[in-house]
């Protein structure tokens, strides 16, 4: 950064968004805006009414260090260590995955459903719903299941303990630490052999091998290999989560599972065993298929 000109946060922001457009990030005025309200201690919004002040050089070394480390690849929620998800702020660090716009569609249905068996009463149901959230990562679904459903009973398990702990400060900063039971576990293994939910809900690994060198370095060589690579296929974990959700929900329960829309033969997967009648599944904005939904069958 040349100090010819006096650098005001206008100038800062229009300096980096060039830079890091330069290194491929994909929105560099937004990577830009989002470090220097870091920073600087204010809302990002804020930076719009202080484009002509003066940046001083404590501010400029901060900033500095964080755009370097964006160059570098490292992404903007690790460096600023949180991401809002459903209009609530998550602590991120490098051992969980960042949370995706994607899997609000995934809460959204798993929401709606909640009300829904709790409405009709789901064999076996209980008045307050039961929600497992396999792979709980940050703890977005369970966390936001638990804000959304006061009555609900809803289990976290992750076989990450580094994950686990980033999830249980998140439900403390949001308040439902009493009303969400973490468990460590690989898919559902650790889970009593006598519990079952009328939802078990999950953002599951599910990219093969192959698509997963083709991520983007700032994915695949900074976010947890863990939560993201689901196996040669991609289909192996949730081929997995199917076989171990059927004998964990209550006839007429529902198994949400967020998948790539690149995978094949989703609803044939789904089906395979005779366990479960597959839905529809669920569209993002750009008509792709993102949430798989299927009903257990009694």
């Amino acid at each position: 950064m040349s100090d010819s000109e006096a650098w005001t946060i206008g100038r800062l922001l229009t300096w980096t968004t060039e830079f890091l457009k330069k290194h491929h990030a994909e929105s560099p005025r937004l990577d830009a805006e989002v470090l220097l309200a870091h920073a600087r201690g204010c809302q990002r919004i804020q930076l719009y009414t202080a484009f002509d002040q003066l940046a001083d050089e404590a501010l400029r070394t901060s900033f500095r260090a964080l755009v370097k480390q964006r160059a570098d690849g490292l992404p903007v929620a690790y460096l600023v260590g949180k991401r809002e998800f459903y209009s609530l702020n998550f602590r991120v660090t490098p051992d969980v995955l960042i949370p995706r716009p994607e899997t609000e569609f995934l809460v959204v249905r798993l929401l709606d459903l909640a009300k829904k068996l709790s409405a009709e009463g789901a064999a076996g149901a209980q008045p307050a719903p039961r929600i497992l959230d396999v792979g709980t990562g940050s703890g977005i679904i369970a966390i936001c299941a638990a804000k959304k459903i006061p009555q609900a009973k809803v289990t976290a398990i992750d076989i990450s303990p580094a994950a686990l702990t980033v999830a249980r400060q998140n439900a403390a900063d949001l308040g439902v630490a009493e009303r969400v039971e973490f468990i460590e576990s690989d898919l559902l293994a650790a889970l009593p052999p006598d519990r079952t939910f009328e939802i078990i809900a999950s953002n599951p690994p599910y990219i093969s091998a192959a698509e997963f060198e083709l991520l983007e370095p700032s994915v695949r060589d900074r976010e947890p290999r863990l939560a993201l690579l689901g196996g040669t296929q991609g289909t192996e974990i949730i081929c997995r989560l199917i076989d171990q959700a059927a004998e964990r929900l209550v006839p007429g329960g529902y198994l949400l599972c967020e998948i790539s829309p690149t995978l094949p033969g989703l609803v044939e997967l789904f089906a395979a065993g005779g366990k479960f009648e597959v839905a529809p599944p669920i569209k993002d904005l750009a008509g792709q298929i993102r949430v798989m939904q299927a009903r257990r069958l009694g």
